[in-house]
Order: structure tokens, then sequence, then C-alpha cells
């Protein structure tokens, strides 16, 4: 269970959650009705179906794993990074991802916070030691990137640090692109009511609790921050040669389903069905200026917007670490 310091009940009470729970609160429209929060900005009424998804996921997986087989016997090198707000669904999606992979050339990265050495070290040293060698594919479950989001606005890094990453990112992906790795790079957009539902399950499921730690917490009220750092990261960081492919992931089989077809559409290996991989679906998937979310346009949003007690709690004051 997440320690508590009297505030994280109030934030997360009363919130909705999925309707496949209904032993837990629920919050009603005006008309009594069970709120579907999913829907926000939602382009579908209606959940993709299980079956629909396990049939669709499995003819997916199997080309996967045709894909696999010529990065592997090419020599071939993928990065596919998953970045999104917290509760987004990039561990999920990774997961299926490569639940069919032969986990030898395939490997997930989650790297936990710097140690004193790696805090010592050029930033993005300790992501170059997890790239990937010939015949290999890297999943990153949150990557270099955390000095974008999190840091910044959670005050773990300094505006000058933040500021040197937004120019230094765009050189680190250049030269890795043109050193031959493929960079995929992800970003799930998830709604605010969904983000809070997603946070409630974890708070009562136990098996899901150790999702849920002080920093998520602190997130459910630097939204904004959050939306900020987020389209000035996307202004500095979308390149021809490493351009972010934003997923929708309020429906997260969808969302799964589209980053997986997304992959494969990337890629051309040995004995591809491409009536098996369909065509990717602009309404779920598609480049970052073309789903921002309401809220998110670059014309919106302004540095004068967020005052200093917005852009991280208090007890992280900027430029230090916790």
């Amino acid at each position: 269970m997440v320690p508590s310091d009297g505030n994280e009940d109030d934030l997360l009470a009363g919130l909705s959650v999925d309707d496949a729970r209904p032993e837990r609160p629920v919050l009603l429209d005006e008309e009594g009705r069970p709120l579907q929060t999913w829907r926000e900005n939602y382009p579908y009424a209606t959940k993709l179906s299980r079956s629909t998804y396990e049939r669709r996921k499995r003819i997916l997986q199997i080309e996967l794993l045709k894909l696999q087989k010529t990065v592997r016997e090419e020599g071939r090198r993928v990065v596919v990074l998953c970045e999104g707000r917290d509760a987004a669904g990039k561990g999920g999606t990774i997961k299926r991802f490569t639940e069919r992979l032969n986990p030898r050339g395939a490997r997930t990265v989650a790297l936990d916070k710097p140690n004193e050495h790696e805090a010592g070290q050029w930033y993005f040293q300790r992501y170059v030691a997890q790239l990937p060698s010939a015949g290999e594919i890297v999943f990153f479950d949150r990557s270099w990137y955390n000095r974008a989001g999190v840091e910044p606005v959670m005050g773990f890094c300094t505006p000058r640090q933040h500021q040197h990453f937004l120019e230094q990112a765009p050189l680190f992906e250049k030269m890795i692109t043109d050193d031959g790795i493929l960079l995929i790079k992800f970003w799930f957009s998830v709604s605010r009511a969904e983000q809070r539902t997603r946070f409630a399950i974890r708070q009562v499921d136990p098996v899901r609790q150790w999702k849920l730690s002080s920093t998520d917490i602190a997130s459910l009220d630097l939204w904004d921050a959050y939306t900020y750092a987020k389209v000035e990261m996307f202004r500095a960081t979308d390149t021809p040669h490493a351009p972010w492919t934003v997923v929708k992931t309020n429906d997260k089989r969808r969302g799964r389903l589209e980053a997986m077809r997304h992959l494969l559409l990337q890629i051309d290996y040995e004995a591809k069905d491409t009536e098996a991989v369909g065509k990717a679906d602009p309404l779920i998937i598609g480049a970052a200026n073309t789903l921002l979310e309401p809220g998110e346009d670059p014309t919106d949003l302004s540095p004068s917007k967020l005052a200093d007690h917005d852009r991280g709690p208090g007890k992280h004051p900027r430029g230090r670490r916790p």
C-alpha cells in the first residue's frame, strides 16, 4: 500500500473505476447512470470486445515473430521507447509486445533512478549501455525522456539541465539513427479522468498497489505542468529522424493493437502478411501534432500559466533531488 500522508484518500475518493469491477465505487451522471470515464475525448463509443482484441492480438503477435526472425537474421537493431503520463498503459503494452517473442532477442529496459555513480555521468550514458546489439529489439519502459517530463515537473533536475536535455536529445537520437538503429518513439495518451480511475483501481487492488507511487499521487495535482512539459518536449524532439507517435489509450486494447501494428508497418520482413497487419487507425494513432488532447494546443500554453508551485511539490524544490 502506498504510504499515506493524509491527502491520498481525499484525492482518490469517489473516483469511477472499470465497469468490469462493479464492486468498487463508481461516479454517476445526472440521471444516475454510471459514468464511463474512458470515453472522455475518445473517438469510439464502446470498448473493443475482449474476444475481438484477443483474436487481433494473436494475428499481430504472429507477425511480430516474423519481424523478430528477420531482425535476428539480418542483424538489425530496433529501439522502442514507451513514454506517457503515469497509468497511460506503457508497461501493459510492452508486455503484449514481448509475451510471444523470443526473449533471447527482445528485452525490456526499465531503469530505476540513477545511483550516486550514475548521477555524476553524462545524462545519456547509462541509456547508451542499454542500446541493442545486432539482431536485438529493446523496449524502454520510460527512457531518457524522464528528463523532459517527470524530472522538471517534480523538481528532480534544474531548469538548465532540462533545457540542456531538450537541446541534446535530438542530436543524440540523430547519432544512433545514423548508426543504423531504428528508433520508434511512442507517447501513450490518456485522459485526466481515466488516469484518476486507474489510480483508484491501483489503490484498492492488492496486486496493483506496487504500481502506485508517491510520485503518481503528486501528479494528480500537476496535470497542467505535465501538459506544458509534454508540449515543450514535442516541440524540441519531434524530428524527421526520430518522430513521436501518439497512441490514445483510454481503451487499452485498441491502443495496444495500434502500437503493435505501427511497429510492423515500419519494417519490411520475410513473409510479411500485409492483410494481417492492416492499416493504422488515424483516430487512435498518429503524429504528435495530430492527436493533442484538449488543453494541449501549444498556442494555448505558456510558461506564465504555470506558477512555480505548480511545477512541482514544495517538498521537492526545483534543482534538488529528494
